[in-house]
């Protein structure tokens, strides 16, 4: 291990999947995964690189019993010469945990919250409060096994551990990992942030607060010259590759009926427009393949091992092109690949493509329909073309650049404190339990590439996930955010002597005293 790199650890249960974790983030086998508890005994280290930021990760034993964290430095002794492997597993992750700049805390979303997590969750606060200066800054919550939208909702019961908001991801299929990084990418350069570069922090944010309109300045003058890397997915012989060859006005990538031709994402450069595209032609999707991919068989071993090569090839694109067979209509697995993408917060298009092949060319009620069947994208745009012929495919690079655009949306505190006094005007905020409505203290932006925001509440206050939705409504409403999926989280105030933080906005739109 690189001991210069900030040290994260992964820290958990046993059998909660933090071996499988740290391959999927190093993107190597090296880490033992079984479903026999205690496989992982000594600790396992990688390095991982997200964002320009570059850290080490460290897989540990999975925790038996919450009480190994309350062992004293006698017991410790005592047992330091001991056979007994549990224990000295254990002893060794106590020890991680405190050399440790950040820690990831993972439970089991399946599973749902059980009494050992919480003991955990406990045990380990007690630790970092004498070792760390801010408990908060130093765990993130991972709540893994998030396979479908049902457990990504069910995962809010983990709010209860007081770690902060978990987040959702499945590392058997690398959904929410994306997330994952940027979480920890972004606590590190905290931890790391200096008591200057707060203070021009500080006042970069008062300037912005004085701009009430749309911010969409780049963070550093090279964004510009930053190539767009677009993602172009979808089940086999859709016409991905004959989209692509449309675009680029040449036959670089063979072309066959036979499914699965593509093989390794194969990445493509142009120019449009005064901005350079890379398109990432990917392997065909589909379950079926990947059920064949079982069978001791090369040619279905190297479809398997492509179809994995094809979503991550969706971690290193800004923008995801869906390509559809609009003759075929939208199948089961397409609607899957939708749900991925938007996991992984990629910007999204629907490229309709075989258009010629349809003899009644009614764009409206083509549109309703695929709407209806994606209510959770209908923010996505949706381009009807004809790879083969060239049709309208110029347009996908348009809606590209459109799409791009949006992805960099940063809106100014000004102007989301005034759309948060509409709203909340508007409708009142609805409770996801107890008898009063929530007050929301404010609504702000956390992170831009992709878009991202949280709402701070009361700290006994609760928040109905439809009206999440609502605030996401009239954020496009008012900003825009074409074809960007937007994670709004919810933060919960510190409770200072009992008395709550000034709120920014009442459910009469107007500021309120402390309370």
């Amino acid at each position: 291990m690189n001991k210069t790199l900030p040290l994260v650890v992964l820290f958990g249960r046993t059998n909660v999947g933090k071996s499988t974790l740290f391959n999927c983030l190093t993107e190597k086998r090296k880490a033992l995964v079984s479903d026999i508890a205690g496989t992982t005994r000594d600790s396992i280290f990688g390095e991982v690189v997200w964002q320009n930021t570059e850290f080490a990760l460290a897989d540990t034993g999975g925790i038996h019993d919450a009480g190994f964290l309350r062992i004293g430095r006698k017991t410790q002794k005592k047992n330091r010469h001991s056979e007994d492997i549990d224990t000295l597993v254990q002893q060794k992750v106590r020890d991680l945990l405190k050399e440790a700049d950040l820690i990831i805390f993972i439970v089991d979303a399946r599973a749902g919250l059980l009494p050992q997590d919480k003991e955990m969750a406990a045990e380990l606060k007690k630790i970092l409060k004498s070792e760390k200066a801010n408990i908060e800054n130093n765990i993130i919550l991972a709540a893994n096994k998030a396979d479908s939208p049902n457990l990504r909702r069910e995962t809010a019961e983990f709010n209860r551990l007081g770690l902060n908001e978990p987040i959702a991801l499945s590392a058997a299929n690398g959904s929410g990992t994306g997330d994952l990084l940027d979480a920890i990418t972004d606590k590190l350069k905290m931890l790391d942030r200096t008591e200057e570069e707060e203070e021009e922090e500080e006042e970069e944010e008062e300037e912005q607060e004085k701009d009430e309109n749309i911010s969409t300045e780049k963070s550093n003058k090279d964004i510009d010259d930053k190539p767009i890397r677009i993602s172009v997915i979808g089940k086999p012989n859709v016409g991905k590759s004959s989209l692509i060859n449309s675009l680029i006005n040449e036959k670089r990538l063979i072309v066959s009926p036979i499914a699965h031709t593509t093989r390794e994402p194969q990445d493509i450069m142009l120019n449009y427009k005064d901005r350079t595209l890379v398109l990432v032609d990917t392997a065909g999707i589909s379950k079926q393949g990947q059920k064949k991919a079982k069978k001791i068989h090369e040619k279905n071993i190297l479809e398997k091992f492509s179809i994995a090569k094809s979503l991550g090839a969706l971690s290193r694109a800004e923008i995801a092109i869906l390509v559809i067979d609009i003759k075929e209509g939208l199948t089961h697995q397409e609607k899957k690949l939708v749900e991925e993408i938007v996991t992984r917060k990629n910007g999204l298009i629907i490229v309709a493509n075989k258009w010629d092949l349809i003899e009644e060319k009614d764009r409206k009620a083509y549109t309703n329909k695929i709407y209806a069947e994606l209510p959770f994208a209908s923010w996505a745009p949706i381009v009807f073309t004809s790879a083969l012929s060239g049709e309208k495919t110029k347009k996908v690079l348009d809606a590209a650049l459109e799409v791009y655009e949006n992805y960099q949306i940063k809106i100014s505190a000004n102007a989301l404190s005034k759309l948060l006094n509409k709203i909340v005007k508007k409708h009142m905020p609805a409770k996801a339990k107890g008898t009063k409505h929530p007050h929301i203290f404010e609504l702000a932006q956390t992170h831009a590439c992709p878009p991202k925001f949280k709402i701070r509440v009361g700290a006994k206050d609760t928040i109905h996930f439809s009206y999440l939705r609502f605030i996401q409504n009239r954020l496009r409403e008012k900003f825009g955010f074409l074809g960007i999926p937007l994670k709004i989280i919810v933060e919960k105030n510190k409770l200072v002597h009992g008395r709550h933080e000034e709120k920014i906005a009442s459910p009469k739109g107007k500021k309120s005293k402390k309370s």
